[in-house]
């Protein structure tokens, strides 16, 4: 098994870089991601393999490269538009809503839209309520746009590579505190399905969905739930629309029992999407209440413990793991 150790943020430059090599109508439109190489790196070096023009500096203006970016798909080229941090889409959210999800339709297919958005988001360590954005709960209700999390380089690179070559416009979220995390991903060329979930641990007494750092928590948490004598599955739902109910619903039928564990606000949530989807599909098979874990309703404070406070911590995941498994 050959295979070489890169660092989450290599591993999504890798992917980059290849389908790049591969293909000349891909480009990359965003702040500082030329010369500087990306305020987290994920496009260093790219400006001088690639040229100007195919990386390009923008001005700060979300508004405007993310136009240019469905712009440019509509003519052919497949734009990857980086937003520095994920909060900073949110200026360019009549582009994504309005224009990349719509226009394929609205102009009777005439155009396709291959473009990908990414950029971290999350709660980091300390960033400020503007800079500890998800955003996945404001674009989920956007007809026609794609959405994907990474949460290993495996699946970082896998994800990025099949982000670009697909015809759908793509959100890619990364999580500001995963870049530096390390993993042995294989030499050969490999891609992902946008729509499959993955099976991280399986188990027999409880289903725990969950995606991008929040895996972390959860399997921090099932180390002590095991010690405790429980078996839980934990699934990373990773496509975070359309969610893989094949895989979730297969693991209902054998648990019969769901933990929702995220880091996006409870009201409105994906865990609230994913709750409904899975009693409108898998009611009969559920032995328990659904149980969803999410981060409080409040702009991210400043302070480190009152930051913790409004994310889901893994001990909280044990105690409502214990709950429903009663």
């Amino acid at each position: 098994n050959s295979g070489h150790e890169v660092l989450l943020f290599e591993a999504l430059r890798e992917g980059l870089m290849e389908e790049m090599q591969a293909d000349p109508t891909v480009c990359v439109f965003g702040e500082d991601v030329g010369h500087y190489g990306g305020s987290y790196k994920v496009t260093k070096g790219l400006a001088d393999m690639f040229g100007d023009l195919r990386v390009l500096d923008t001005p700060i203006a979300e508004n405007s490269f993310t136009g240019m970016g469905v712009g440019a798909g509509m003519k052919g080229l497949r734009p990857v538009v980086e937003g520095m941090n994920m909060g900073f889409l949110l200026l360019a959210y009549n582009q994504i809503s309005n224009n990349c999800g719509m226009l394929h339709y609205t102009s009777g297919g005439q155009f396709k839209i291959p473009l990908v958005i990414r950029g971290p988001g999350g709660v980091g360590r300390q960033l400020g309520a503007e800079h500890s954005q998800r955003l996945e709960s404001y674009f989920q209700s956007i007809p026609g746009l794609q959405m994907v999390a990474c949460s290993t380089p495996y699946n970082a690179k896998g994800l990025m590579k099949a982000a670009i070559r697909s015809e759908n416009p793509v959100v890619l979220f990364e999580h500001v505190l995963l870049y530096n995390l390390k993993e042995k991903i294989p030499d050969e060329e490999y891609t992902l399905c946008l729509e499959e979930a993955e099976m991280v641990r399986p188990g027999e007494h409880v289903t725990i969905l969950t995606y991008s750092r929040m895996r972390y928590h959860v399997m921090q948490a099932a180390k002590t739930l095991v010690n405790k004598g429980y078996d839980p599955e934990v699934i990373d739902i990773r496509s975070l629309k359309p969610f893989d109910l094949h895989t979730i619903g297969n693991s209902i039928k054998k648990t019969h029992r769901v933990l929702i564990v995220e880091e996006c606000m409870r009201t409105g949530g994906i865990g609230a999407s994913l709750r409904s989807a899975i009693i409108d599909n898998f009611w009969d098979y559920l032995d328990a209440p659904i149980m969803c874990l999410s981060s409080q309703d409040v702009p991210t404070p400043y302070a480190a413990t009152l930051e913790d406070a409004t994310v889901v911590q893994p001990a909280q995941i044990v105690a409502a793991v214990e709950q429903i498994c009663q």
